[in-house]
């Protein structure tokens, strides 16, 4: 659940906010103050996803708050709460680092909009891949696991592109074969084969003993369970 950080000191707005943004799927944090939004955003794992701050706290500034999170984190996107007629505000806004603006008093749907799309442009959809709880971020080349890495090597990843690509399919020995031999440059032996698949296994399965992940189809080779 990602978490937004909301630096406003009316209480109405707070409430209507965090309710709205719950009811998105976000954690709401808030804080009517500068000194206590800088608090929560430069905790350590404070985990801020989005900051929307009011440039006229009743105690500091939110220009204050926008420029602590952007020095503590440059990635997080900020987004400034603004009078409608504060032109001169909002343009400072922008040029300090602050990523969009929203004029009250706003539409909920529009105020949505612009945090998805802010969320959108800061966090941008990595390529992956999924075989069962295991997810391959193709970007990276790393598998993880219940949200740890898995190490492994380059021929036990290659090994784990091909069941992922081919789920639910029954993958038979020559075709691992050729397929770790063109990216290998090597060819792998029936033995070697068998080596590779325990060490996935022992690495990818809750039991290797019994394998539920990438299961032994006899006389044909194995289905990797999607």
């Amino acid at each position: 659940m990602l978490r937004i950080l909301l630096a406003e000191d009316d209480p109405l707005i707070v409430e209507g906010l965090s309710e709205l943004l719950a009811g998105e799927g976000y954690e709401v944090l808030s804080s009517p103050t500068q000194a206590g939004a800088v608090k929560l955003a430069c905790a350590p794992h404070a985990d801020i996803a989005l900051a929307l701050v009011d440039l006229t706290l009743a105690e500091g500034s939110g220009f204050a708050v926008c420029n602590a999170i952007k020095h503590a984190t440059p990635e997080v996107p900020v987004i400034f709460l603004t009078a409608a007629d504060d032109e001169l505000s909002t343009v400072t806004g922008l040029a300090m680092g602050a990523d969009d603006y929203v004029a009250k008093p706003f539409r909920p749907r529009e105020l949505v909009a612009r945090v998805q799309a802010a969320l959108r442009r800061a966090r941008p959809e990595r390529a992956v891949a999924h075989l069962g709880p295991v997810t391959i971020d193709l970007d990276r080349a790393r598998a993880e696991k219940d949200g740890q890495e898995v190490p492994l090597s380059a021929l036990e990843y290659r090994l784990l592109l091909l069941f992922a690509k081919n789920a639910g399919r029954v993958v038979t020995r020559d075709m691992i074969r050729d397929a770790l031999w063109d990216d290998a440059g090597a060819y792998v032996e029936e033995n070697t084969l068998s080596v590779y698949i325990k060490r996935l296994r022992d690495k990818l399965e809750d039991d290797p003993t019994e394998p539920r992940l990438i299961v032994t189809v006899r006389g044909m080779g194995y289905r990797a369970q999607g």
